[in-house]
């Protein structure tokens, strides 16, 4: 008896530490049964509280009185599936008659403390059927990408974690171009590189802070600009492409009746694969750089600039050209064509903003919630963003740390696979080291006594 006390207080001892220090771990070892009983146990009652059930149906109360039974008690959603994760549980609900998804989002805040979870998400299946996305622990805190991330593509890489613990994709196939805001810190920026370096597909920077982001990866991108002359260049030369790729669809459409339907051509993506041009991503860091200008020379290029990018934006998708805009403030007061520029970018992506303005340029056209969850993202939760789209959803995402050092050598790893286009070879960064700059003539601070 006395051993059995003993090992009970350190099963008790080592499950109370794992949850303390790997939160993780303690859910893969005791976290997920608990909960598991904890929500079948808890299930009717909960539900019922919630005001998630509906009364008995009339036949079922008229042969209750006629037998002379209890009158049946209210009905809860039927549970389909209980399915455990690696961060959480997933219920799989069919509503009954008369209940709507609706009801259980708005509850989702009054499950997570009945059920004693750390978050609860919901999110309609079909008709009549929700899932509850359960998570029993911060997983925003230490960020685990699972390894190897699912549902990858062709176009498709993970980049974030949401907090109901699955995997932000940014899919650019089904979002071609994108705006991300805020105080990224190029955290979100490497991750996108590192996920997209070993694919297929051509890199081109534009980063107006000298290059101090975007050059030391420079092995892996076909064209870099460091200054807002070489970036309209580069733009120019981009919408020619563009217009080379669908001058290349024209002539391999050909539609006629014996064409089978999957050979007739819309994009690069229904090219024959020998044929096919090499899709490009575009990244732009600090966008307001591209948009100020101090005289009448630099409104003429800022006017290029804004032009081409609108273009790309519009007519882009198909030509296999892709956009990220990045930029720590994006406002109307950069100038015309910005909220054209703006209706265009389809995926919105906000850390943590310094005004409600920029937030409102994200998230005002898609949901006033997303709103108020960038503005009060704390100053040290770095990383932690707002993600969202078009159709209203949105998630609260943190990207892994990765470091500058880690995304050099993957970006050196898969040097080889960066293509060469005819366009843009006189933008292609020089392999060569450059030559040390001189350190500024600053005075440094008196040494300590």
């Amino acid at each position: 008896m006395t051993w059995l006390l003993v090992a009970l207080v350190l099963v008790v001892a080592a499950a109370g530490l794992l949850r303390w220090r790997r939160p993780a771990w303690y859910w893969l070892t005791f976290g997920v049964t608990l909960a598991a009983l904890r929500v079948l146990v808890r299930y009717g009652s909960v539900m019922d509280a919630c005001g998630l059930t509906i009364p008995a149906p009339r036949w079922r109360l008229a042969l209750a009185r006629m037998a002379d039974r209890p009158v049946p008690r209210p009905r809860a959603p039927r549970i389909l599936r209980v399915r455990p994760t690696r961060t959480g549980l997933v219920l799989r609900l069919k509503l009954r008659p008369g209940q709507d998804a609706f009801d259980v989002s708005a509850s989702a805040d009054r499950l997570r403390h009945s059920f004693g979870m750390y978050g609860v998400t919901s999110r309609e299946l079909r008709s009549g059927v929700v899932e509850l996305r359960m998570t029993g622990y911060d997983v925003l805190r230490r960020v685990q990408m699972p390894t190897p991330a699912a549902d990858t593509g062709p176009m498709r890489v993970p980049v974030a974690l949401r907090e109901d613990g699955s995997v932000h994709y940014r899919d650019y196939r089904a979002v071609p171009h994108a705006l991300t805001l805020g105080a990224t810190e190029s955290v979100y920026q490497r991750n996108l590189v590192a996920g997209l370096a070993p694919l297929d597909v051509a890199l081109v920077g534009i980063d107006c802070k000298q290059g101090v982001e975007l050059f030391p990866l420079a092995r892996r991108f076909s064209a870099l600009a460091d200054n807002p002359d070489t970036a309209a260049e580069i733009l120019d030369a981009l919408v020619a492409h563009m217009e080379d790729v669908y001058r290349l669809i024209r002539s391999h459409q050909a539609i006629s009746v014996s064409v089978p339907d999957a050979e007739v051509a819309a994009d690069i993506w229904d090219l024959p694969e020998d044929i096919r041009p090499v899709p490009i991503v575009v990244l732009v860091d600090e966008v307001a750089e591209l948009a100020l200008f101090a005289n009448k020379e630099q409104e003429k290029r800022r006017d290029r600039i804004i032009t081409a990018l609108v273009r790309l934006a519009q007519l882009g998708r198909a030509a296999g050209i892709y956009l990220e805009i990045c930029g720590q403030r994006f406002g109307s007061e950069l100038g015309k064509g910005i909220t054209m520029l703006r209706a265009q970018l389809t995926g919105r992506t906000a850390h943590r903003v310094n005004d409600e303005t920029s937030a409102n340029m994200a998230f005002g056209d898609i949901s006033p919630d997303a709103v108020l969850a960038a503005i009060t993202i704390p100053a040290e939760a770095r990383g932690v963003a707002i993600a969202g789209d078009s159709t209203g959803g949105w998630h609260r995402i943190r990207a892994p740390h990765t470091s500058l050092r880690q995304a050099v050598n993957l970006c050196n790893k898969h040097a080889d696979r960066t293509p060469h286009l005819p366009g843009l070879d006189a933008f292609r960064p020089a392999p060569n080291t450059p030559a040390p700059v001189p350190a500024p003539a600053v005075e440094s601070a008196p040494a300590a006594a």
